[in-house]
This record gives C-alpha cells, sequence and structure tokens, in this order.
C-alpha cells in the first residue's frame, strides 16, 4: 500500500483506493473495485477509475475496503478512569484496530446517567477522539438498578442505547419498567447478564481450575437465569434486547431457541460474542494469571465451542470487543483482589479472523457483516449511513490485509493499556487504514508495525454523530 504520509492527509482531500477487494455485506458487494473519497463522502465506485484528478492515490491491491468496523461495547473510563483510558487514548486504539465508530459503555464517574454527563462524554470526543464515540447511557441512577433515569431525555442528548454494563438491573420489576421505557423510544437495552445472588465473590468460571486455586466460582447459571427472565420481559414490552459478552454455551441455546420463537418479524433479540470468549477457557487462569480476569469470566472447552456454532448459525449476529481497559499496575494485585477486564479493540480483527475465516468456517463478507451493518443496526447507526458503503455516504472505511502477520507486543499497541492475554501472539490480518468521515485517521505502510495516527477534530466529526 503506497500514499503520502498521513499527517497531510485532510477530509477535504480527494482521495482514490485503487484496486481493493471491497465488501460491503450491507449491499452483498464483493468486488475489485476503486473508491473514490471526496468532501468526506463516497463519491464514486467502479473499476479503473480515472486517477488524474485524485490528490492522493492508495494502492489496496491484495487489500480488503470494508465499511468502518463499528464496535458497541467498549469501555473508555472517561470521565473518571482516565488513568486506565481516556476518550483520546482508547479511540486510538480503535482506529489502530480498524474501528471507525464505538459506542463507550456507561460505568465512568460521574456514570453516564444525564444528559450533562453524556453532554461532557460528545462534547470531549468531538475534541479528542479518533473516530466516532456514540454514548449508551445508563438504564438506572448511578447504575444501582434503584431509580430508572430519564430515558426520554437522554435518547434525545445522545444515546443510542440503554445499558448498566458492569452490574446487571437485578430486580425484575425494574427491569419491565426501563424495558417499557426503553420500547417507547424504539431503542435498544444491553443487558449485563450476570445473576449477582449467584456470584458473591466469584472472580472465574466455576470448574477445576477455580477447585484446583482455591478460588471462588462463578456459575453458567448466573448468565443463563438473567436471560431466561429477559427473554419474558422483552416480549411482555416489545423492548428490542441485546445480550453483551455472551459466555455459556447454556446461554447459545438460550438466545438460539427465543430467536426462533420470534422469528424474523418479531421484536429484536440479539447476542454479541467477544474474541475471548471464542478463544480462551479458564485454563488461561492457572497461575492466578491475573490477565486472563475478565467478566464474564472465561468458561471451558465445551462453551467456547457452542459459542463459535452460535456465530456460525447465525444465533450470535454482533462481534464486539468489550475493551476494559485496566490501569497496568492493577493487574498486579493478588488474583482474588485484581480488578476484572482486558483490552480488545487492536486485537479483535486479527482474533476474529483466525477463529472464523482461516480455519474455513466463514468467509470474509460473513465475518465482517458482524462487524460493520449488524451492529449498526443494533444501535440505530444505519440512519446516519454508517455500517454501510453507498454512493453519498459517509467515507468510513477499513483498509484490511488479510495475509498480514503481526506480532502482539506492548509496543504494537496504540491504548493506555497493555493487559491482554494475547501478548506474545503471532497474529494474521490486521487493519492497515481506517478513514472516518474522509480522513485518514490511522494509516501502516508494513503492517508489522504500530502505523501512524491522525485524531480528527470535531469539523471533521460532529460530537455523537
Amino acid at each position: 500500500m503506497h500514499t503520502n504520509p498521513i499527517h497531510s492527509t485532510s477530509a477535504l482531500d480527494l482521495i482514490l483506493i485503487a484496486g481493493a477487494r471491497v465488501i460491503d455485506p450491507a449491499s452483498g458487494t464483493d468486488r475489485t473495485a476503486d473508491i473514490v473519497i471526496k468532501d468526506g463522502r463516497i463519491a464514486e465506485i467502479g473499476p479503473n477509475l480515472d486517477q488524474s484528478a485524485a490528490d492522493r492515490v492508495i494502492d489496496a491491491a491484495g487489500l480488503i475496503a470494508c465499511p468502518g468496523l463499528i464496535d458497541p461495547h467498549v469501555h473508555l473510563r472517561e470521565p473518571g478512569g482516565e488513568h486506565k483510558e481516556t476518550i483520546a487514548t482508547g479511540t486510538r486504539a480503535a482506529v489502530a484496530g480498524g474501528f471507525t465508530t464505538v459506542c463507550c459503555m456507561p460505568n465512568t464517574s460521574p456514570c453516564m446517567d444525564s444528559p450533562e454527563v453524556l453532554g461532557f462524554v460528545r462534547q470531549k470526543a468531538s475534541k479528542t477522539a479518533s473516530c466516532r464515540v456514540f454514548p449508551v447511557a445508563a438504564a438506572t441512577v448511578a447504575r444501582q438498578g434503584e431509580r430508572m433515569v430519564e430515558i426520554d431525555m437522554c435518547q434525545r442528548a445522545g444515546a443510542v442505547a440503554f445499558s448498566d454494563d458492569g452490574d446487571v438491573v437485578q430486580s425484575a420489576g425494574m427491569m419491565k419498567s426501563i424495558m417499557t421505557a426503553v420500547a417507547h423510544t424504539g431503542s435498544v437495552f444491553m443487558q449485563h447478564c450476570q445473576d449477582t445472588t449467584l456470584t458473591n465473590g466469584s472472580v472465574m468460571h466455576a470448574g477445576s481450575v477455580a477447585t484446583r486455586l482455591g478460588l471462588t466460582g462463578w456459575p453458567r447459571e448466573a448468565e443463563e437465569i438473567i436471560i431466561e427472565r429477559d427473554a419474558r420481559l422483552s416480549r411482555a414490552t416489545g423492548c428490542s434486547y441485546h445480550v453483551q459478552h455472551l459466555s455459556s454455551g447454556g446461554s447459545v441455546e438460550i438466545v438460539r431457541r427465543e430467536r426462533e420463537l420470534r422469528g424474523n418479524d418479531g421484536v429484536p433479540f440479539t447476542a454479541e460474542a467477544s474474541p475471548h470468549h471464542l478463544t480462551l477457557t479458564h485454563e488461561a487462569c492457572d497461575g492466578f494469571n491475573t490477565a486472563a480476569k475478565m467478566n464474564p469470566p472465561l468458561r471451558e472447552q465445551s462453551d467456547v465451542d457452542a459459542v463459535i456454532e452460535g456465530v456460525l448459525d447465525g444465533t450470535i449476529t454482533i462481534l464486539a470487543t468489550d475493551h476494559a481497559p485496566p490501569a497496568p499496575e492493577e493487574k498486579y494485585a493478588p488474583f482474588d483482589d485484581a480488578p476484572f477486564g482486558i483490552i480488545g479493540l487492536e486485537t479483535a480483527l486479527s482474533i476474529y479472523a483466525e477463529v472464523l475465516v482461516h480455519s474455513g468456517r466463514m468467509d470474509w463478507p460473513a465475518m465482517l457483516a458482524l462487524m460493520t451493518i449488524n451492529p449498526a443496526r443494533l444501535s440505530g447507526l444505519v440512519r446516519q449511513g454508517l455500517g454501510a458503503i453507498t454512493l453519498g455516504g459517509p467515507a468510513d472505511l477499513t483498509l484490511i490485509d488479510p495475509d498480514a502477520e503481526w506480532t502482539v507486543t506492548s509496543d504494537q499497541l496504540a491504548g493506555k493499556s497493555v493487559n491482554t492475554p494475547y501478548l506474545g501472539r503471532t497474529a494474521r490480518s490486521r487493519a492497515v487504514a481506517a478513514f472516518v468521515g474522509g480522513r485518514l485517521a490511522m494509516y501502516r505502510e508494513n503492517p508489522a508495525d504500530l502505523g501512524e495516527f491522525r485524531a480528527p477534530n470535531a469539523e471533521a466529526i460532529p460530537a455523537g454523530s
């Protein structure tokens, strides 16, 4: 891939991406073509387009050009957790991984439970973010499950979904009230599925490794019971419902059954997988390895196999990251005391490609649908033209080198945290460029290098848009 240095790019440049394999799952496109970007939008798509008027030409032969990747489940930690991550560093990690849009979770301090805090996040993103940032509002005040937020006001303030992520809405009565209000807005509720009465003191999966290490186990039923309960409430209220970071084989079966019951015309009931739940088991926690401590926990190979099967058969329709960075020093605590969470934005594409595409289980168009148009539909972002490559639409694009090999090392990570159990892993496939509103936000001349970055400004990416 050849182009001019990233520091000279502008959303007003006329850029021609030449000879890419253009994959747009939304339209079913999969062909070799050129793409012209003008004034931040897709101006032309076709073979052998005239290059003479272009300010920049990017040779994309051998690369995939797809809609900018969208992650509906990211923790940016700001406000209140800036020692772990910030909007600036988290979105830099996002574009490093090929993501041009992220939806950030509300477990901040103060919590994103009011128009004022949502406005702060949107404003800060407009000044510092490298990609588009859409906030997910809390469903209850301070995420304590006791008093519902002003759902309508939070939606008007820019919330694209509602969730108490990091905590479950434990009360069925409160959950029904929330779903009724969210259904009225036409938005979606995203649930962190964890019955806390079953997980008091739990730090990892309830299995042989926890027994051997003398740690308190976290049973699958804690996740499954909440999904079962909420499926009934979703049907009763007509609320679109989304299962976050699904980890249990039993949960896959519950979601599969519910989706079959509703059919294509029913109220949406969706689920997402995270990279670590497709690749790692509780064995990764052996030796008290806090890098593998996460919520929900890593489970057993049977669960991994079931989650993969759920992706393949369409039960799980979204691939997210649950990027949840701790401060680097926090993970050095004893296993019981160390925080949950790992990073995911920078490694997700490679891990998903390895498990799904390079294994022969799925092709690129099918996998990219789960990272582009499906999360755009979940969060209502299709109304803004995101998740697809369309003439006149926003030029949010990701260029992927499907055969690139790189090693996951701390100096290859662009975010604030480096906590990942994948350190030292040789990965295949990597994003080599990310366009946000027509601006080249990330570029790698060599896929094995960290690359160059430029944070688009507010004029290029309006806040919350």
